[in-house]
């Protein structure tokens, strides 16, 4: 039997991890990774830190990368692109799990934030039991979601008393603000969905709280009525993904 614990490492601060995932670490013999290239690198040095601080010294553990598969930016039919990217991660891992792997042993997979939300992981680790290839067992663990990192770091709550909070993409967002809901958590918006909404006369008075790479050094937040700081978030955002070949991003946005 080989086991894989799928364990999230939060939004990009290596404190930004649970007891229980601390534990879960020094359970590890073997991590895998996949690898999106030199200009994500600082997503592996986070994973790394994650591991010198965290692991015990003494713990024995090793690394195996292997490459991420691309994934068309602008698919024609998104939900096509996602089930063949997804079918590409599964067969990565399968490949480093039964060449990685001695029976036995315990492989980690470290989630960007928290494996439940906007992630594949789980999915191609059940999927993958389900062929009956393999002996494996598995276990989730969670961590601080870039939701509750934009949170905290703007000092506020997502939800007005007794009203929901819906946490949505940028692609829906893009067919228009929700019916009932005052409140959104938009995250994967790569085309500036919000500025749609700056417009006051048409949409009302709309305030969003914005921020990138949180948890890290190159963090950034800007807040306020949208209509006022829409056109400093799109500037400042591809500002920041020029300076770093990526941008990892979420707001709220909500009616004033």
């Amino acid at each position: 039997m080989k086991t894989i614990l799928i364990i999230g490492i939060g939004a990009g601060d290596p404190d930004y991890i649970t007891v229980q995932a601390v534990k879960a670490l020094n359970r590890v013999d073997v991590f895998f990774l996949l690898d999106k290239g030199r200009t994500k690198g600082k997503l592996r040095d986070v994973r790394e830190e994650i591991c010198r601080r965290h692991i015990a010294p003494g713990r024995v553990h090793r690394f195996v990368e292997a490459p991420s598969p691309p994934r068309d930016p602008r698919p024609a039919d998104y939900h096509a692109c996602v089930d063949e990217l997804n079918a590409a991660k599964q067969a990565a891992f399968e490949r480093m799990i039964a060449d990685e792997m001695k029976d036995g042993e315990t492989a980690g997979l470290l989630v960007w934030g928290d494996p439940m939300l906007y992630d594949s992981t789980i999915r191609n680790i059940e999927a993958l039991v389900a062929t009956g290839r393999h002996e494996i067992d598995y276990e989730v663990f969670p961590g601080i979601t870039a939701v509750q990192a934009l949170a905290a770091r703007h000092r506020i709550p997502l939800n007005r008393i007794a009203d929901p909070v819906l946490l949505t993409t940028g692609r829906k967002l893009a067919a228009g603000f929700p019916e009932g809901i005052d409140s959104a958590v938009v995250l994967l918006d790569g085309e500036d969905t919000f500025g749609r909404f700056a417009d006051s006369a048409i949409h009302g008075e709309m305030e969003i709280y914005w921020g990138a790479y949180l948890g890290t050094p190159d963090e950034i937040l800007i807040s306020g009525r949208l209509k006022d700081v829409s056109a400093d978030i799109h500037r400042r955002r591809r500002e920041a993904r020029q300076k770093h070949g990526w941008i990892m991003d979420t707001y709220l946005i909500r009616k004033a």
